[in-house]
């Protein structure tokens, strides 16, 4: 799966795990707790990667996800039903 089983694929591109902060991130609060035990962990900035560059969600993200895909749909139907299955009583019982 993308490679020939000797490292990783050549157009995978590993960052240097320097450019990784602590700071900013969730794991700051794990580090100081740590520290106040007098513990530390040396791996911690290797799990740093996952709280940078996410994309902040917000509502409208969410309440809106395939809004258009849906609405095309819609209008699809309705014209497809306004051509194809016509009725001449205009609703009345």
């Amino acid at each position: 799966m993308g490679g020939d089983g000797h490292g990783p694929p050549k157009e995978l591109k590993i960052p240097d795990w320097r450019v990784y902060k602590i700071e900013g991130t969730p794991l700051e609060d794990v580090q100081r707790r740590l520290h106040a035990k007098g513990l530390h962990d040396p791996w911690l900035r290797n799990e740093a990667w996952r709280f940078t560059h996410l994309p902040r969600i917000t509502f409208p993200m969410i309440a809106f996800r395939g809004f258009k895909y849906g609405f095309a749909a819609f209008v699809v139907a309705l014209a497809v039903e306004k051509a194809f299955f016509r009725s001449d009583d205009h609703g009345h019982h």
